[in-house]
């Protein structure tokens, strides 16, 4: 049994990944800015702590914990990085955060730590092509991410590689690609595709129409939470000391996304493209590093995560009419 810190555990990927480490015995503490909104905190302890506040994550971290998690972040989906209305804050909250768990991290002489970074890093100029992004690890230098959002999780990266080196921490660097399923954001502005268009295809009468940001030729690859947390607790115990992908690398336009999730739970619907938010125009997780290294890659299981996802969601919409 460890003892295990999972900041952000008031998230989606960190409410899931608390409930999965205490069913393996371990002896969990979750630290958020705010309980988990859709189910039940599990974490022997449970802090509601503001992570911008050093003096907060210097009471939480101590020399007892055996291994971070650090997921905690501000952010969102497209409709909440990608306008430009919150680059401020995201960069402000999110570095502070981080430079806290570092800094207390190596004050505590924590043996590991794992920090969930995201495929934002890749340079736009890499992603325009949607059937033919280049996503290869070693292709975000040279550096231009297509938000700023992606800018601090680059610098975040660094700060944790440079901490790596001059402090013998094990820090893990993880770019998670589009992780979905149930029991996260799906009607407060900061859902992604897959939860934003189970959300429309549910509140869509049969035979209606969904209107989706953008052309709906742009590309994504979509990794369910089971995969991801089997991933995030593989690399932790291993000895990647580089930034690597997890993600799927089955790739599919956002408009066939929202017909494959009306097919699976017996609708039809039509589609209007409006102007809004859109990101690269493709981006899918390159696979090579993660195989030739865990010998692993996530099971493509997205009609199962997309038909539990749809079934949670459901349940939501129709709890509000």
């Amino acid at each position: 049994m460890k003892k295990i810190l999972v900041c952000g555990a008031g998230g989606f990927i960190g409410f899931h990944l608390v409930n999965k480490l205490k069913s393996q015995g371990h002896y969990v503490i979750g630290a958020d800015i705010k309980y988990p909104l859709y189910g039940k905190n599990v974490a022997d302890e449970f802090y509601q702590y503001d992570l911008r506040n050093p003096d907060l994550v210097k009471e939480l971290v101590t020399e007892s914990i055996d291994e971070i998690y650090q997921l905690a972040a501000d952010m969102g989906g497209t409709g909440y990085i990608g306008t430009g209305d919150h680059d401020a804050a995201i960069m402000h909250n999110s570095a502070l955060i981080n430079l806290n768990v570092l800094h207390e991290a190596v004050n505590k002489h924590i043996k590991k730590i794992l920090y969930t970074s995201s495929a934002c890093v890749y340079a736009e100029y890499n992603q325009e092509d949607p059937s033919n992004p280049v996503c290869v690890e070693s292709s975000a230098y040279p550096a231009q991410p297509d938000t700023e959002y992606g800018w601090e999780k680059l610098f975040s990266e660094r700060l944790y590689l440079a901490h790596r080196k001059n402090y013998g921490i094990d820090a893990k660097v993880v770019r998670l690609h589009n992780v979905f399923g149930p029991q996260g954001a799906w009607n407060d502005g900061k859902e992604k595709a897959p939860a934003a268009l189970c959300r429309k295809v549910a509140e869509c009468v049969d035979g209606g129409t969904i209107d989706i940001w953008g052309p709906g030729t742009q590309t994504r690859s979509f990794l369910y939470i089971d995969e991801c947390l089997t991933g995030l607790e593989l690399i932790m115990a291993s000895s990647i000391d580089q930034p690597i992908n997890l993600g799927s690398d089955r790739m599919i336009r956002i408009n066939d996304l929202a017909l494959l999730i009306a097919q699976l739970n017996n609708k039809q619907v039509s589609i209007r493209n409006i102007d809004g938010p859109l990101g690269v125009m493709g981006r899918t997780s390159d696979n090579s590093l993660i195989h030739n290294l865990l010998d692993w890659v996530p099971a493509d299981n997205l009609e199962y995560g997309l038909i539990e996802t749809y079934k949670w969601i459901k349940e939501q919409v129709d709890a509000l009419q």
